[in-house]
């Protein structure tokens, strides 16, 4: 619908218990704000939010955003969801959240729903790039994965177009499973990219589990690349999202 002058954009993470998430997601609204052309940076509002691990539930933190939103004469909230595959999540949590919180609204308020930027198309071209400096044998995109029916799906379309193959930390194929079946075809060096928006407490988890295979596979060469944080790639993604 394009960038509205009468329109307010919440951006939506997972939550962390971690501080730095929550850090870059506020630096990400404020990229998005100054990517922005003038006349709509000056009179939109550019907000975040996340679903778990913060004081207040989502539909809270709407109406929250709402109300500043109201204060400068906006009465359209358009919430993105900062989520990389349709999981739980986003299918059922914060549709769930938006209900609510357009209830508890009523007229005051008109909340839309994004896609989630997992939807992007332009993701492919960012991890393309970033690989495409790496040397490597094989390349593991390594991504949380979801439980629900079909949630990993966008992973897998995503890893094969990029010449990748796909993990997973919560669900099967597991790293562990991926390098064993790489060194078996001969692969000795291996380039492993974490598909998260920001560094975290499983990006943590993700580099010590890194560190250990290293000592059960002595004859990989294993490189842990960042995951694509805070940056301007990232706030164009998001930028084009809300102004579809």
């Amino acid at each position: 619908m394009g960038l509205s002058q009468s329109s307010a954009y919440l951006l939506v993470a997972h939550g962390s218990r971690d501080p730095r998430p929550q850090v870059a997601i506020a630096q990400l609204a404020q990229q998005v704000q100054q990517k922005m052309p003038a006349s709509e940076s000056q009179s939109s509002l550019v907000g975040a939010a996340v679903l778990e691990c913060a004081p207040l539930p989502l539909h809270e933190q709407i109406q929250q955003f709402s109300q500043t939103a109201i204060a400068q004469r906006i009465r359209h909230i358009q919430l993105v969801p900062l989520f990389l595959i349709p999981g739980v999540h986003v299918m059922e949590d914060i549709p769930e959240q938006v209900t609510i919180a357009q209830q508890a609204l009523g007229e005051t308020m008109t909340i839309a729903l994004s896609s989630h930027i997992g939807t992007h198309p332009g993701l492919e071209k960012l991890l393309a790039n970033r690989l495409a400096q790496l040397s490597a044998d094989a390349y593991i995109l390594m991504s949380h994965g979801s439980r629900r029916s079909g949630g990993n799906q966008p992973v897998e379309a995503l890893a094969s177009k990029i010449g990748a193959v796909s993990a997973y930390w919560s669900v099967a194929p597991k790293l562990e499973d991926r390098l064993q079946e790489l060194a078996q075809s001969g692969c000795r060096k291996i380039a492993i990219l974490p598909y998260f928006l920001f560094s975290g407490g499983i990006t943590d988890a993700i580099a010590q589990t890194v560190a250990q295979l290293s000592h059960q596979f002595p004859d990989l060469d294993l490189d842990l690349t960042n995951p694509l944080e805070v940056g301007d790639d990232l706030a164009q993604l998001v930028l084009d999202l809300i102004s579809a």
